[in-house]
């Protein structure tokens, strides 16, 4: 009596090696591209600076504002700040004068 032989295959030895490829690339492009990822993180710093220097420059903006107001607001007016200012909103001067706008 003939008895045939089963030889085994060589695709059960690569399944777990294959799997763990996919497994860990998977996982690896998602640690660099994914949403909290080093790529990401990247973007983040840069966004950060950008925001910062726009913050910084809001704020001195702000500070001269607040000066400008604490002029206005004092007990006395300073007559230089109300000249300068009622021109500007009115836009007018004289005709001997020469008017210099700073922004």
């Amino acid at each position: 009596m003939w008895t045939r032989q089963k030889r085994k295959s060589n695709k059960g030895r690569f399944f777990l090696p294959v799997l763990t490829v996919a497994f860990l690339s998977y996982f690896g492009f998602h640690a660099y591209n994914g949403e909290y990822g080093i790529y990401s993180s990247e973007k983040l710093a840069a966004q950060v600076t950008l925001l910062q220097s726009e913050r910084d420059d809001l704020v001195h903006k702000r500070t001269i504002m607040e000066q400008e107001v604490s002029l206005l607001r004092d007990g006395t007016i300073e007559k230089d700040m109300l000249d300068e200012q009622a021109r500007r909103a009115l836009n007018l001067s004289l005709e001997n004068e020469l008017t210099i706008f700073i922004n």
